[in-house]
């Protein structure tokens, strides 16, 4: 009888344990991955106010009950042999962690410590038994919104040698914490073909994840990461259509992608996706496991967006069919929800057709119209300021945003050493900014700064955005050394006004001496550059960088008044005017053509030519005055050239 009760209850514990998998779900969704965040080589490389918790109000309101955060986790840590999680990454990653928590979105701890052409070493067992209990610990005790993801594609590991360390890691996470959903995955990129490979994990808060991009062809067309780089392969349709595919690029003859693509007549079929998913639908029914599509997307740069409309939603509708929860990859980004080449801003570069393709609520749209700035702004106090985006490249030396060396204000400073002439600390206003107004009106750059070299020197200078082949990224300059600053060790406060920063020219591909037409109205970059030798054997700390000065005033044109911004052939330089402003044009034809210059509110203040026009290149001038003779009050002012039907018009600064 003790042995017939033994087994009974054994049986009734393998049963529950089915029964358990056979109901049990996914606890979300749609959502998407939240990429190049927390993907940094260390926490002192992540840009923390790259995303905020409006970020995640906006991916809430698209309908996403789902975000997952791919990490480098294994950089997130002192590294070998103890991995010890960095206090600064918990601290970041707290907050996004509180954000998701407030607004009911579940997060994924997905441990992306990934690199797609070196193979998964199984000797990263003994990673994966430091860090994942570390985490588990931290987070034990967070909500359900919270899941653990063991790491992203494995490959170039056999599958059952995955499994057995993918077991491992389930149970020391385990010992720690048994409350949170644990995502695992196959080998092979985490490939739903190997999805039926794996064991019968027994644990019964698993989600099973695989990554899905098929047609390759179509979905990674341009990506310079596969082997062979399929850089130059555009234009493969979806679904199929013969008139439509491309020729195979002469470097790719010869390759799997011209196999690939000789195929796709096959493989490029609404019903073959469907063939293909429903293997990871099959391993789902089979094992009553629930199962989820962690990573699915086609790269923007060389598809067609109405074929990239219309393989998301043939693939979202066929997940959603067959209950497949799922993350877009991405949400900002190459494969992301915005349109190409814009500045993904939520209120106005949203891709709309992607968007309702995938079933999310579409979110309304404006036109974005530049204006001037009229506030002070920052640029780093403890943090890299909002709308400002870290594109440096330490290429050999150190910067540090958090540093906590006695900072002058705040928490911590910018600490920066060691790198090689003309490898400047590269900040990127996005959208990029009009800062005329706040020129004309005093407004300053300010930061704190220190250093212990007396040669210690460098150049602090924006620099504006490149408009076409025939423009060039202009740059104005001041350059900051021991003249400026007595590098005593000591912090000093720096201001510079920015009407007196100086032209500097343009490097692009080759040198363009100063032609004084930079231009305050698109700013595109602050950059601090080493550009009189490398910073060897220097350190030099920055802190509490912003432009300071009283608020301006600023009256936004009459809607319809103003002419739509177009500089394609008429350029205005200096800018601002200093004693005389040069106007170049084009006229593609002979006929009746006038220069104007008007007033913000439409008003023509100036007529400084109307008549017949030759076709082709002119250059006329303006001394900043009115019809009357007499000196405009400074302000902003539009060049304005109208011909045939055309008006095409530049703002410049008085």
């Amino acid at each position: 009888m003790r042995i017939i009760g033994f087994g009974l209850l054994m049986f009734f514990a393998v049963s529950l344990i089915s029964l358990n998998q056979a109901t049990a779900q996914a606890p979300f969704t749609k959502g998407v991955n939240l990429t190049n965040w927390f993907q940094a080589s260390s926490p002192r490389q992540i840009q923390f106010t790259k995303y905020t918790k409006k970020d995640f109000e906006n991916i809430k309101s698209l309908g996403a009950d789902v975000v997952r955060l791919p990490i480098n986790l294994h950089s997130m840590t002192s590294g070998e042999p103890d991995y010890t999680l960095d206090t600064l990454f918990l601290e970041f990653l707290d907050q996004a962690v509180d954000w998701c928590e407030e607004l009911q979105i579940h997060l994924i701890l997905d441990n992306h410590t990934f690199d797609p052409s070196a193979n998964t070493d199984p000797a990263i067992k003994s990673t994966l038994l430091k860090v994942w209990p570390q985490m588990a610990k931290h987070y034990k005790d967070r909500s359900d919104y919270v899941l653990y993801e063991v790491l992203n594609e494995p490959h170039g590991i056999d599958n059952n040698v995955w499994a057995g360390i993918q077991q491992a890691v389930i149970d020391t996470i385990r010992t720690v914490d048994t409350k949170h959903f644990i995502v695992v995955g196959p080998a092979n990129f985490n490939s739903y073909t190997l999805l039926s490979d794996l064991p019968v994990y027994t644990d019964t808060k698993l989600i099973y994840t695989f990554h899905f991009y098929d047609p390759f062809v179509f979905t990674h067309q341009g990506a310079t990461w596969v082997d062979p780089s399929m850089e130059t392969l555009a234009g493969v349709p979806f679904p199929y259509k013969a008139s439509s595919m491309p020729a195979t690029p002469t470097i790719l003859k010869g390759t799997w992608v011209e196999d690939a693509l000789n195929n796709y007549s096959v493989d490029g079929t609404v019903s073959k996706v469907k063939s293909l998913i429903d293997i990871a639908v099959n391993f789902k029914n089979s094992r009553s496991v629930p199962v989820y599509c962690g990573e699915f997307g086609v790269y923007i740069p060389n598809s067609n967006n109405a074929d990239r409309v219309a393989w998301y939603q043939a693939v979202r509708q066929y997940f959603e069919e067959k209950n497949i929860p799922w993350t877009t990859w991405d949400y900002q980004g190459g494969f992301g929800l915005f349109t190409k080449n814009s500045d993904e801003l939520f209120d106005y570069n949203v891709n709309t057709a992607l968007v309702q393709a995938l079933g999310m609520t579409v979110p309304p749209q404006k036109i974005f119209k530049p204006k001037p700035q009229t506030t002070g702004f920052l640029i780093y106090d403890d943090f890299i300021g909002e709308g400002v985006i870290d594109v440096s490249s330490p290429d050999g030396g150190t910067l540090d945003y958090y540093s906590t060396t006695t900072p002058e204000v705040g928490k911590r400073c910018i600490y920066w050493a060691g790198v090689p002439q003309y490898n400047p600390i590269a900040l990127d206003f996005k959208p990029n900014l009009d800062l005329s107004l706040l020129v004309m009106n005093n407004h300053a750059i300010e930061f704190w700064t220190r250093s212990t070299n007396a040669s210690a020197k460098f150049d602090v200078r924006f620099i504006d955005t490149k408009t076409g082949a025939s423009d060039h990224p202009y740059r104005m300059n001041k350059t900051i050394d021991n003249s400026v600053i007595p590098w005593d060790g000591e912090w000093h406060k720096v201001s510079i006004k920015l009407s007196d920063f100086q032209d500097g020219g343009s490097y692009d591909n080759g040198w363009f001496p100063p032609p004084g037409n930079f231009d305050w109205t698109a700013v595109d970059m602050l950059q601090l550059v080493p550009e009189y030798g490398s910073l060897d054997g220097i350190e030099i700390w920055f802190d509490d960088i912003r432009d300071v000065g009283d608020d301006v005033p600023y009256e936004e044109p009459v809607t319809g008044t103003i002419p739509e911004l177009n500089t394609s052939s008429l350029q205005v330089y200096p800018n601002p005017l200093t004693t005389e402003a040069t106007i170049q044009f084009v006229l593609p034809e002979s006929g009746p053509a006038e220069i104007s210059v008007m007033s913000l509110t439409g008003q023509r203040v100036k007529t400084i030519n109307k008549g017949i026009l030759n076709a082709g290149n002119h250059v006329l001038h303006w001394d900043g005055t009115n019809d009357q003779g007499v000196d405009l009050a400074p302000a902003m002012y539009i060049i304005q050239l109208r011909y045939s039907d055309k008006v095409i018009s530049v703002k410049i600064v008085r």
